[in-house]
């Protein structure tokens, strides 16, 4: 299956001996044309004939690129490298769920070496973070969270309480008041998923 260049509404893609007109398109006069402006995707079928579609860009997937701002899920951590699962890129939210990875010496800007990832994330958190590169085999995304704005934004307490951050490396369960180390992002309310 592959995924062919953007077309506009009503352009002609193919002759219909070619290929199957698929969703989005539409046969006349023996040619298929695009009933919708979107992508255009030829999929081979074992019959015989590729099978033509468009698909409206806004279905198309959106993709973690590199300098993009993700929120993102904290599945699980050890003493190297947090792992989580991206749900939006910037505002929108994906289809699909994203593997990415913050490394230890990602967490921070400063003092890398201090830094312990079990007082900076907690599974379950949502964390802002900066794609920094692209994944490998697995569709792994390497993350940092080294900015002011990055880091944590919504973390529960033991007690299953929203935390109230109360400094850039700490917050507070509202209810037992017991505290917690945490990557605190600064989050500009443009970033705010609620």
């Amino acid at each position: 299956q592959q995924l062919l260049s953007a077309r506009p509404l009503g352009e002609r893609l193919c002759s219909a001996e070619e290929a199957t007109a698929g969703s989005g398109t539409y046969t006349r006069h023996g040619f298929i044309f695009s009933s919708l402006a979107g992508c255009l995707e030829k999929r081979s079928e074992d019959s015989g004939l590729p099978v033509v579609s468009v698909v409206r860009d806004a279905e198309s997937q959106l993709l973690p690129d590199v300098g993009a701002v993700v929120t993102c899920k904290v599945c699980s951590i050890n003493s190297r490298f947090a792992k989580v699962h991206i749900l939006y890129v910037g505002s929108t939210p994906l289809k699909s769920t994203f593997r990415g990875t913050i490394r230890r010496e990602d967490i921070r800007a400063t003092e890398k070496d201090k830094v312990e990832v079990y007082k900076s994330f907690r599974p379950g958190d949502i964390v802002l973070a900066k794609v920094i590169s692209l994944g490998d085999a697995q569709s792994n995304y390497l993350l940092s969270t080294a900015e002011n704005e990055l880091g944590v934004v919504v973390a529960r307490s033991e007690a299953g309480v929203q935390m109230v951050p109360i400094s850039w490396c700490e917050m507070q369960c509202p209810r037992t008041h017991t505290k917690d180390f945490r990557k605190v992002a600064r989050v500009q309310p443009q970033f705010l998923q609620t």
